[in-house]
């Protein structure tokens, strides 16, 4: 047996292999203390959070190395696992890592005793899910990806349907495995195409293919629709807005702030390292994909009266811009115009972290309030920044985050996804050159759409008057739980203030793919970041920064100074009427109303209105999903249908079943017989 070499020579990849190891150690020692509540939820989760850091830290480290590679013999004979480390892959360990850290040192916390699945099992699957998707990113060869792929579908699987013994979860974890193997089935072909009928499945062989345009064309739909399925991409959705209500919160959290940016790190691997030629309409297809994706994603959004659910539908907004950002970079490249296309990619690479903190954030924060009120709807919640001070001035830095507002991480990727639009030159394509302008005013409007459901999200939870009598009694999340949020938060604030600096770690997957980067120019700027040239634009969020900070600090001197000791206590005016009470603050329903008059269209609307004999009238509105009508009920009831009609044939009979098999026989060798 060869000698293993000294730790000081390991490399960055079998540091991560370690890493991965140790999740899996962890889960296994789960499943021998399945109902050692008390070592799980102490020891074992803040383990893997310890070990996501160690991931986020080697991963930095490895940004600027040269590929790295392992045969590991652990797949079928003839067919082991080829990992590889690169630029790109690096990043999504990075973003892994870290907001895995986060989530995990919250579950430490969050996770109680009888929530369906024992401690111990929960623990197997959620640290077999977290390896998972290192593994997906690490894969080097079409066998180990889809290997690493199912695994993850499956262990998330089990993750969403932890609670199954109530119905709707478990409907919601059948809607999402059959996606999810749509996706893969899709995946699957693709990889098919791309090995170009030689045998090898290894991504290296697939670059060194020339395929024509047709079969490029055909990979690369397949591979939109395969990774789109994962990512939420219209009309591919359905599944998020159910499962993501469904799971436990801190695996809400991974699966739409880490699990979502999966399919993303796929498309991207395929179309601009695997594929060797890029096509124009491949990214008009994924613009205008992305684009619809976004303004149904945030029209949904600023409508829904659940919180998980709104932050379900946030994520297909979040995603939409992803697909808009990747599709002008293929536009870009298309054309060879270098430095546009790592603008765009640079914009996407950077909204991939800030949603990953961020979402990550928001879904945390619900969860605590989940579990201190035992409310999810909107409508019975309020007032809970006074009981829950932590979760709620953390959360408004996700909000905050969210809606795109300077100076955090959410602005900064939505300000360069637009100077990728804004600064476009005239493109050889006289309809591109009339849609990008329309798309970048659809993008400001998606922008916009997505402040007001923070605004929405955050003010009906936390500000106002409680709108239940039992939220006086609301308590703030524990320790375990605020230091998971705190790290989230310092990745939505650090992303927001050290733009250039992050984008120097993104600068080695652009020059990867798309042969240049942003890192030189931006620096020579010092702290103003200018994509293009300081003439044109720029942003200095330190400086921004400083003058918020200045404004409180001269509002505060004059205040004190011209008004202090005449401050008069009183309740909020309300129109004249002095006795104000919970019931008339602006309700969920209340607050997206002007949204569902204006995009209606969008919406399949069911009014239940009261009638004049009811002794408690009520009015209600439900908002429904045009596809779910349009596409999947013909689908469920045609497999209902085919089901049905092969039922006939199960007779219950033995004698019916060897006439099947004798009929069947007979048919064959008629067939084969010449």
């Amino acid at each position: 047996m060869q000698d293993l070499p000294p730790l000081a020579q390991w490399l960055h990849l079998d540091w991560m292999l370690v890493v991965l190891a140790g999740w899996l150690i962890s889960g296994v020692v789960g499943v021998f203390s399945l109902r050692r509540f008390a070592l799980v939820s102490r020891v074992l989760f803040p383990v893997g959070g310890l070990l996501g850091l160690a991931l986020f830290g080697i991963a930095l480290d490895a940004a600027f190395v040269t590929p790295e590679v392992a045969v590991l013999p652990l797949g079928l004979p003839g067919l082991p696992f080829h990992f590889r480390l690169d630029g790109l892959s690096a990043y999504f360990v990075m973003v892994i890592g870290g907001a895995s850290a986060g989530v995990s040192i919250f579950a430490a916390g969050y996770f109680r005793k009888g929530e369906g699945t024992p401690p111990g099992l929960l623990c197997l699957e959620y640290h077999i899910f977290l390896a998972s998707m290192v593994g997906v990113v690490l894969a080097d060869d079409a066998y180990s990806f889809m290997v690493m792929w199912e695994t993850m579908a499956l262990s998330s699987f089990f993750l969403v349907t932890a609670n199954h013994r109530i119905a709707e979860v478990r409907s919601a974890g059948l809607l999402y495995i059959v996606m999810a193997h749509i996706g893969a089935i899709a995946v699957l072909l693709c990889f098919g195409v791309l090995q170009a009928n030689t045998g090898d499945y290894t991504f290296a062989n697939m670059r060194a293919q020339t395929l024509t345009p047709f079969w490029a064309s055909i990979g690369f739909l397949l591979a939109m629709l395969g990774f789109g399925a994962k990512a939420g991409i219209l009309p591919l959705h359905v599944w998020l807005p159910e499962a993501h209500p469904a799971a436990p919160s801190p695996v809400s959290a991974l699966m739409s702030g880490v699990m979502l940016n999966t399919a993303i790190y796929g498309l991207l691997r395929v179309s601009l390292d695997l594929l060797g030629q890029h096509l124009w309409w491949w990214g008009g297809l994924m613009l205008i994909v992305g684009l619809a994706t976004a303004l149904f994603g945030v029209v949904f959004a600023s409508v829904q009266s659940d919180m998980k659910r709104l932050l379900a539908y946030s994520s297909i907004e979040n995603m939409g811009l992803l697909f808009a950002g990747m599709g002008l970079t293929l536009i870009f490249s298309a054309y060879h115009m270098k430095a546009l296309a790592a603008l765009a990619l640079t914009a996407a690479l950077y909204h991939v972290a800030s949603h990953a903190v961020f979402k990550s954030l928001l879904f945390l924060g619900t969860g605590s309030v989940l579990h201190a009120t035992s409310e999810r709807s909107l409508g019975k919640l309020g007032g809970l920044i006074r009981t829950m001070p932590w979760v709620g001035w953390l959360m408004l830095l996700g909000v905050l985050t969210s809606a795109g507002l300077p100076p955090f991480g959410g602005f900064v990727s939505e300000w360069l996804l637009l100077q990728s639009f804004l600064f476009t030159p005239g493109l050889p394509v006289p309809l591109l050159t009339m849609l990008i302008p329309v798309v970048a005013a659809l993008i400001a409007l998606v922008a916009a759409l997505a402040g007001y459901t923070m605004v929405k999200f955050f003010g009906i939870i936390f500000l106002g008057q409680p709108r239940e009598e039992k939220l006086a009694q609301a308590h703030d999340a524990g320790y375990l739980e605020r230091a998971g949020m705190v790290w989230l938060a310092i990745g939505c604030v650090a992303l927001g203030l050290l733009p250039t600096q992050f984008i120097r770690l993104i600068d080695p997957v652009t020059q990867q793919l798309v042969g240049s980067g942003l890192a030189d120019r931006v620096a020579a700027h010092g702290w103003l970041l200018a994509p293009i040239s300081v003439k044109q634009a720029s942003y200095g969020p330190v400086f921004f920064l400083l003058g918020i900070l200045g404004s409180f600090a001269l509002a505060f001197l004059l205040v004190r100074k011209f008004y202090h000791g005449r401050l008069r206590r009183s309740l909020p005016w309300a129109c004249g009427f002095p006795w104000s009470t919970a019931r008339m603050q602006d309700s969920a329903e209340g607050f997206g109303q002007p949204i569902r008059q204006i995009f209606e269209p969008f919406f399949q609307m069911q009014r239940e209105l009261p009638t004049p004999f009811d002794r408690q009238p009520r009015y209600r509105v439900t908002v429904e999903d045009h596809f779910w009508r349009w596409i999947y009920l013909p689908i469920i009831e045609l497999a209902g249908y085919l089901g049905r009609l092969f039922g006939l044939i199960q007779q219950g009979r033995i004698s019916v079943y060897l006439l099947y098999s004798f009929v069947t026989l007979v048919v064959t060798l008629l067939v084969v017989m010449p």
